[in-house]
């Protein structure tokens, strides 16, 4: 397997510099970093790459079996490092990908200079004091509506996870991503990214580690507090026991 082919891999910026890898969460695509990528180009070397089933990847590389869980996109970012033998990189995850980057880190850490993880949560359903934004329940809920019709709920979805209502592009922006994504995928996808847990693995990471959340919680709720329509909020606790588990 042609692994660059199969996640569409971009290499850019400074030949010979530190190695920037570039991380998408769930339903984007290595798209997410088109204005980020630039600034960081004069200085680093910048991979750029989707994850099977997203954007341009190779869809016939996915399977359910090696997607059943995080560890099958852990070990393709293992593949890429080892193929395109560039060093030690410095992950940049967002999202779901904080924690595939955490997986990796744990499982090959030598391939890492460290680890930066934009909105991570290493679980989004509540237990005991810790909180993950959502019951049981909400996860139920929401992944319900999004098996009954998958392209109703990117539409409805998109611009609330975006928020910036000033702003709709980005909410329009953000929709024609989930919609790009085949349903099928999408919805294992999130199966496996809202029902992981992955705060056991964080005591393993030896990497030095940065985390970072918006400042504020997004300000943009609709009327109805249904467990879809509370997905863009990112309870402070996740980042705090983030934090807490790995190494800075």
């Amino acid at each position: 397997m042609d692994v660059r082919k199969r996640n569409r891999v971009r290499v850019t910026g400074r030949e010979g510099g530190p190695v920037v890898m570039l991380a998408h969460g769930f339903g984007c695509d290595q798209n997410l970093w088109r204005l980020v990528a630039p600034a960081l180009e004069e200085r680093f070397q910048v991979v750029l790459f989707d994850h099977v089933g997203a954007g341009r990847s190779d869809a016939a590389a996915w399977s359910p079996e090696r997607y059943f869980t995080l560890d099958g996109y852990a070990q393709d970012v293992i593949d890429l490092c080892r193929e395109l033998g560039l060093g030690p990189v410095t992950f940049v995850g967002h999202s779901v990908s904080s924690m595939i980057g955490v997986l990796t880190a744990v499982q090959e850490p030598a391939l890492f200079e460290k680890l930066v993880l934009l909105t991570p949560s290493p679980s989004y359903i509540d237990d005991g004091n810790y909180r993950g934004g959502f019951s049981e329940q909400d996860i139920e809920e929401l992944l319900e509506s999004l098996d009954s019709n998958y392209l109703g709920w990117s539409a409805t979805m998109a611009p609330v996870i975006m928020g910036n209502p000033e702003r709709p592009e980005l909410g329009q922006e953000l929709t024609n991503s989930f919609c790009r994504t085949d349903p099928e995928i999408a919805r294992v996808f999130a199966r496996v990214t809202f029902l992981s847990d992955n705060r056991a693995d964080l005591p393993n990471v030896t990497v030095p580690t940065h985390s970072a959340r918006p400042s504020t919680p997004s300000d943009h709720r609709c009327p109805d507090d249904s467990s879809t329509q509370r997905l863009h909020t990112r309870p402070p606790e996740r980042g705090s026991y983030h934090r807490a588990g790995a190494p800075a």
